[in-house]
């Protein structure tokens, strides 16, 4: 197997690149076309075909060319929401193969309606689940509500040893565990839904401008 992490310090954003060596063939998961040279280098370096382009969340409504861009690495687009013909919607459940690999995909909304998080052997990439105000785009979940059940029922219910890759990133860990997420993360560890519910609260009243800083995808 073949696997990258490609981090934007700037930012903060996460994508990632597993492949099947054997069989050549790749995923992508929240790449940026801003990269897109890397990417085809990364790909174009060890002669792997693009099976799918995964995207565990998307903004695109700021970047309308974002989607289109992407469009030309030639894979299918797989995520939540309805964008067109060239887009797939990833149902809850459903596998993704590429080569002898399968991704299977979870539907946790929450950081915005339409999320997805993709499993793949013993990792899963969660996307701005966890990151509750990471995001660079979406400093507020979209649904704190679903965002509390996609983390406690979908998440902290895979096993203890689960490798979790978030989509965003400042100052802190790009890869956790199940079990020290459920023990020690900040917003989901130590309070109750109620507790959870009220902090969100408070977190949209600090933004500068709440209605408009809130991207509903």
């Amino acid at each position: 197997m073949y696997f990258r992490i490609l981090h934007d310090e700037t930012s903060g954003e996460l994508s990632y690149l597993l492949a099947d060596a054997d069989a050549r063939e790749a995923v992508l998961v929240d790449p940026r076309a801003q990269d897109l040279p890397v990417l085809q280098s990364l790909l174009a370096e060890r002669d792997l075909r693009l099976r799918w382009v995964l995207r565990t969340h998307q903004h695109d409504d700021l970047a309308p060319q974002e989607r289109a861009a992407l469009a030309r690495l030639g894979a299918t687009l797989v995520q939540g929401q309805e964008a067109g013909a060239a887009v797939q919607v990833a149902a809850h459940g459903e596998w993704l193969a590429f080569g002898n690999e399968v991704v299977s995909v979870l539907a946790t909304p929450g950081h915005t309606p339409s999320c997805r998080s993709f499993a793949w052997r013993d990792r899963v990439f969660c996307g701005g689940l966890l990151g509750v105000d990471a995001c660079p785009h979406q400093p507020y979940p979209a649904q704190p509500e679903a965002l509390w059940d996609s983390v406690r029922q979908h998440l902290f219910t895979l096993p203890d040893e689960t490798l979790l890759f978030v989509g965003h990133t400042h100052h802190a860990q790009a890869v956790t565990t199940v079990l020290q997420e459920r023990r020690w993360n900040p917003w989901f560890a130590a309070l109750s839904r109620d507790e959870f519910l009220t902090r969100m609260a408070a977190l949209r009243t600090q933004l500068p401008n709440p209605e408009h800083d809130l991207v509903h995808h």
